[in-house]
């Protein structure tokens, strides 16, 4: 059997014909990377600071910020790196590790957002029981089985794909490590693999994703029955926010990981949104209309 160089490391060409742009680039990339971190870590200190917030609702928010600062961050600081300082090499440990963390906390925000249109469902259609429902318990145990469960499904999918054999090139054409550039390069047979991406990146998010359009369309029952027009207001405003970001999530990752065929020319920005403006329009989604939130602020500022 001839010898087989087995790849300990992988060269990341950055973002695909954006050759020249690389100052440019990385002004946009570092100030987006800037104000998620202060976005998101502002959200985290306003809900544990006033007790006003300490409530269902802004214990999910302030597990979606703890996503979106880990989300950012795992391609973001590696990106900079390759525009700043030309570093493109990146381990292979280092390699896993952004696959893993990046389904790991995908999966998490997806589970996160299936929670909090229940707790809203709650909230809304069964106010007077709204708080025996979702107790403290119960809260911990549904945000506790959205981080457990995204580990499991993180684990599987980069032991699938890092158990494959990368013995030729080690050259990434993209701007981070992902499951589909990265089993480009396998000397293997990848049909396991993309089976069973298919599976957990397929089918999970469309059945959260069906799980939260049945929660809103009881919502919007129980808002067509309310007689009072300020509590049926009051309501389409709770919920607009989440109705965005879903938006947000769930477009872009459908078409990314049910069409792995995708050209880069789709596939690159669709990604880019995902992981580093998403994280960003999160916090200001959530804050622009929440007068709660702003009250927060006021006082952090001891206005």
């Amino acid at each position: 059997m001839a010898n087989r160089t087995v790849v300990s490391e992988f060269i990341l060409l950055g973002i695909p014909n954006t050759e020249g742009l690389e100052n440019i680039l990385f002004v946009t990339f570092l100030s987006i990377y800037l104000c998620t971190l202060m976005g998101n870590l502002l959200i985290l200190s306003a809900t544990i600071t006033d007790p006003r917030l300490h409530t269902p609702m802004y214990f999910f928010l302030c597990n979606l910020a703890m996503v979106d600062l880990g989300f950012s961050s795992i391609s973001t600081p590696k990106f900079l790196a390759i525009l700043w300082a030309e570093s493109k090499t990146i381990s292979l440990g280092g390699c896993m590790s952004q696959v893993f963390f990046y389904h790991f906390l995908g999966s998490t925000e997806c589970l996160l957002y299936t929670v909090m249109a229940y707790d809203r469902y709650v909230a809304i259609c069964h106010p007077l029981r709204y708080l025996l429902i979702m107790n403290w318990r119960v809260c911990s145990l549904l945000a506790a089985g959205c981080w457990i469960t995204s580990s499991f499904h993180a684990t599987i999918l980069t032991s699938l794909t890092f158990t494959l054999p990368y013995c030729g090139s080690n050259v990434l054409d993209y701007f981070f490590c992902d499951i589909f550039p990265v089993i480009k390069l396998a000397c293997a047979d990848t049909s396991i693999i993309k089976m069973v991406s298919f599976t957990n990146i397929g089918v999970v998010p469309m059945t959260c994703f069906t799980l939260i359009l049945a929660s809103y369309v009881r919502i919007a029952a129980s808002v067509v029955r309310m007689r009072s027009m300020e509590h049926g207001r009051k309501a389409i405003s709770t919920c607009a926010s989440h109705m965005i970001v879903v938006c947000f999530f769930f477009g872009p990752c459908a078409l990314l990981y049910t069409q792995p065929s995708l050209s880069n020319l789709l596939a690159t920005p669709m990604q880019i949104f995902c992981e580093v403006v998403t994280p960003m329009l999160n916090p200001l989604v959530y804050t622009l209309r929440n007068k709660e939130v702003k009250a927060a602020f006021r006082k952090m500022r001891g206005g």
